[in-house]
């Protein structure tokens, strides 16, 4: 997890990202960029609090003040960690976040928690010829499974996904997915989520109707239970989870919007795979158009 440093609305993100929204909506006082940053520091504290207080490690990296990076605190958009001790660098759509890839902060996560790597994919070339693929934001992992399900849009581009699969030996369930004005679902960690025996998955924003049932059944067949969330559950951060290890057993991740979102037998499906750790974020998710999911780049890296 990355502590932001100039936590912000970013406009270079603004015209993709449908979940994002500059609108005071009386979490922010007239104080403007100051306190957006001082309200996200108390939300990402809570939430690292509450994900320790159930076992889970947290290494917690330090964002720098210069350059600006207002998304700072969303790094699974850019790093990704594999069990062979592969690390992925991703193309970012948005000039302002390429500056969050950091190669100390690699070097931080393999020091702190005792890992190792063996390699590193650096896709970030990609950004010359405007092609663009956002780490798990873009990418939905079943590791156990090698299947990488993307929905394609201006931030996950066709060409590079086909490198990714290549390279980390991965099929791909590709599709497109659309919000309710019609525009490209920006990333696919908002619509569908994958849990190691459960999948949340918003299917009626799926264009194509063939493709709807595709992963659907892809899900079923790879021995997940599939939650339907709708349209509007997607939009208050309901596919936006993470499935974590610890050492009671697994937690799931998300923040109260999302939790509130679910109905009760929603709920018990989800209590019924694992601990839920729900976190408040409401600065963060309406600033930065992202959930909890965003903030944690998961690792599966070997150990020293």
């Amino acid at each position: 997890m990355v502590r932001p440093a100039r936590f912000a609305f970013n406009p270079e993100t603004a015209a993709s990202n449908a979940f994002q929204s500059a609108a005071n909506s009386g979490h922010e006082s007239s104080g403007g960029a100051g306190t957006a940053q001082h309200l996200a520091l108390r939300e990402f504290d809570g939430l690292t609090d509450r994900l320790s207080a159930a076992g889970i490690e947290v290494i917690v990296a330090e964002d720098t003040a210069a350059p600006a990076k207002p998304d700072a605190v969303f790094p699974n958009n850019w790093v990704s960690f594999h069990r062979d001790g592969t690390v992925v660098l991703y193309p970012m759509l948005a000039p302002n976040r390429r500056w969050e890839r950091r190669e100390e902060l690699v070097r931080q996560v393999t020091r702190e928690g005792g890992y190792r790597t063996s390699r590193t994919v650096d896709l970030s070339y990609r950004e010359e010829q405007a092609k663009f693929l956002e780490g798990t934001g873009s990418l939905v992992l079943d590791r156990a499974n090698r299947v990488a399900y993307a929905g394609l849009s201006p931030r996950t581009d066709l060409d590079v996904l086909g490198e990714f699969a290549q390279q980390l030996d991965y099929d791909l369930v590709t599709f497109e997915a659309s919000d309710a004005a019609g525009k490209p679902v920006y990333h696919t960690n908002v619509l569908m989520a994958i849990g190691s025996r459960f999948a949340v998955l918003c299917s009626e924003v799926i264009a194509d109707t063939t493709h709807r049932a595709a992963v659907a059944e892809k899900l079923r067949a790879t021995g997940h239970e599939v939650i339907d969330i709708s349209r509007g559950q997607m939009h208050r951060f309901a596919g936006n989870l993470l499935e974590l290890a610890a050492a009671p057993g697994n937690v799931i991740a998300l923040s109260t919007t999302a939790w509130r979102s679910f109905d009760p037998a929603q709920r018990r499906i989800l209590e019924g795979h694992g601990s839920v750790v729900a976190a408040d974020i409401p600065v963060i998710e309406r600033l930065g158009g992202g959930g909890v999911r965003c903030m944690l780049a998961e690792i599966h890296l070997p150990k020293r």
